[in-house]
């Protein structure tokens, strides 16, 4: 491949298992698109419940401290730090576990509504 050719999916974020999910809170009413720092995110009237980490798709999604900190405490999650300033009620889940990420996402949502 010459040097200045890229693949066509170079630099895209997987994000399919986020917005599937969400897709669902959506149509159910529970939760709104919306915008956080410059990125796509679902919001419950007006807070901000999760979204995909625009460089990796990984779930983020804001929960109570100590379950944050149980989850990276148990190596289920990392704390998410943009910009190196860590948010001690959101957390960053990888990898693309579906049953995982629609239980986090659920009890996200009890958590801001």
């Amino acid at each position: 491949m010459p040097e200045n050719d890229t693949p066509k999916d170079m630099g895209r974020v997987d994000d399919e298992l986020f917005w599937d999910l969400a897709a669902a809170l959506i149509a159910e009413g529970r939760a709104a698109e919306g915008k956080l720092m410059r990125s796509r995110c679902l919001r419950v009237e007006g807070e901000f419940l999760a979204m995909a980490e625009y460089r990796t798709g990984d779930l983020v999604v804001k929960l109570p401290r100590d379950r944050v900190d149980g989850l990276v405490d148990a190596g289920v999650g990392l704390a998410f730090a943009p910009a190196k300033k860590v948010f001690r009620e959101w957390v960053q889940i990888p990898g693309r576990d579906e049953a995982l990420w629609r239980a986090l996402m659920a009890e996200g949502l009890g958590f801001v509504s």
